[in-house]
């Protein structure tokens, strides 16, 4: 009678350990493996959005700039 009692309490030690603990944890780090590739992929976008931008900045930066956009200023010691 002992020992059916004591096999009881380790299955459900081990249904709690698998549904309270391990189940939960895996589906946590597969939602973080999710958002992080999302996040990569949204990252790569905007590296690629501003390599662009910076292209067509380039070649409006090697236009020569106008005198205005200069301000003199004296040094001060």
């Amino acid at each position: 009678m002992f020992k059916v009692i004591v096999e009881l309490f380790v299955l459900y030690l081990l249904y709690k350990l698998i549904f309270d603990f391990i189940i939960p944890v895996y589906n946590t780090t597969k939602q973080v493996k999710e958002k992080v590739g999302e996040m990569q992929s949204r990252m790569n976008e905007q590296m690629k959005q501003e390599q662009a931008s910076a292209k067509s900045t380039q070649t409006k930066a090697s236009t020569k700039p106008n005198r205005e956009d200069y301000i003199e200023f004296e040094e001060v010691k």
